[in-house]
C-alpha cells in the first residue's frame, strides 16, 4: 500500500473503504446538522480516527461507535478512556443489531458509510426502523442523488423508491473530496433519513412491494406489461390509470403502492 494512503499513522485500508474526514468546516457542519441533545442515544458507525465523534461524544447521554477496522479499536479506546458514556463495538455494521442499542429509547445514527456497502447498509437499517429515531449519513454524492431522487429522473430507481417508502429524506450539503484523508476519487454528500413513525402509504406485503419494485427496475427499459408481468397484467395496471407502456421511472411511489395493493387484492380472492 502507497504511503499516500498513510493518515495520522494509520494505514488507511482500501477493503474497508476508508476515507477520513479531515476538514474541520465539513466536520463542524455535519456536527450541527446532527443537533445532539444531551438526553441521546447516538451511534456513529465507522468512527475511523474519531474526528466527528471527539464533537459529539460530550453532547450526549450515550455514544455507542461501530468499528469493523481492529487496528483502529486501541486508538479509539484509548483516545475516550475517560468518556464514560463512550462504548465500542467491534463488528460487522452489515450484521450488527442495532436494535440492541435503543431498549426504551430511539438511537440516533450518523456515520460516514464505505461507498462499497452503503446501499445494503441502509437496507439493514431500514429494517431495523423501529429503534432508530433519525440518520445522517455521508455517501457517494451519486448514491445520495438516487436515494432523493423523484420519478421520470435517470437517478430514480429501487433504492430512491423503498428508502422514501419508509422514510423522509433530504439531501443536505455536498462534501468534496479534498476535505478527506487520502482524497476519494468522488464526490460526497450528507443525507439525512427520518423513519416514519406511521406510513404513509402502508402495504400489508413489504416483502411483495419490494419484490414489484426489484422486478420493475430490474431491467429499466422494459416497460412495465413486460417487467411486471408475473405479478399483474396490463388490464389490472390500466384499472390503476398506469398504461402498460410506460417503464418503471415513471412511476411514483404511490403507484407502486397501489400496483401492491391491487396485487395483494388479487392474491386474497
Amino acid at each position: 500500500m502507497s504511503k499516500s494512503r498513510m493518515v495520522q499513522g494509520h494505514q488507511a485500508r482500501k477493503r474497508f473503504g476508508q476515507n477520513f474526514l479531515s476538514d474541520n468546516h465539513y466536520i463542524q457542519r455535519i456536527v450541527e446538522s446532527v443537533a445532539a441533545q444531551s438526553d441521546d442515544r447516538l451511534v456513529e458507525i465507522g468512527p475511523g480516527l474519531g474526528a466527528i465523534t471527539e464533537h459529539l461524544v460530550d453532547k450526549v447521554a450515550e455514544l455507542h461507535v461501530v468499528e469493523l477496522d481492529r487496528d483502529l479499536i486501541p486508538r479509539l479506546e484509548q483516545k475516550f478512556a475517560s468518556r464514560e458514556n463512550f462504548t465500542i463495538h467491534h463488528g460487522d455494521a452489515l450484521k450488527f443489531d442495532f436494535g440492541q442499542l435503543a431498549g426504551n429509547q430511539q438511537i440516533r445514527v450518523v456515520g460516514n458509510l464505505p461507498y462499497n456497502i452503503s446501499t445494503p447498509l441502509i437496507f439493514h437499517l431500514l429494517n431495523q426502523r423501529q429503534s432508530i429515531k433519525d440518520m445522517y449519513f455521508m455517501l457517494q454524492k451519486e448514491v445520495v442523488e438516487r436515494i432523493c431522487a423523484q420519478p421520470g429522473t435517470s437517478s430514480y430507481g429501487r433504492l430512491s423508491v423503498m428508502t422514501q417508502y419508509y422514510c423522509q429524506a433530504d439531501m443536505l450539503f455536498l462534501v468534496p473530496p479534498g476535505a478527506f484523508q487520502p482524497p476519494p476519487k468522488v464526490e460526497s454528500a450528507i443525507v439525512r433519513l427520518q423513519p416514519y413513525s406511521t406510513l404513509p402509504s402502508p402495504v400489508k406485503d413489504e416483502k411483495l412491494l419490494n419484490q414489484i419494485v426489484t422486478a420493475a427496475f430490474g431491467q429499466r427499459r422494459k416497460t412495465l406489461r413486460n417487467s411486471l408481468k408475473n405479478f399483474i397484467d396490463e388490464a389490472g395496471l390500466e384499472q390503476l390509470g398506469i398504461k402498460p407502456s410506460e417503464r418503471a421511472e415513471q412511476l411514483s411511489l404511490a403507484q407502486f403502492v397501489d400496483i401492491c395493493r391491487k396485487v395483494e387484492q388479487n392474491q386474497a380472492d
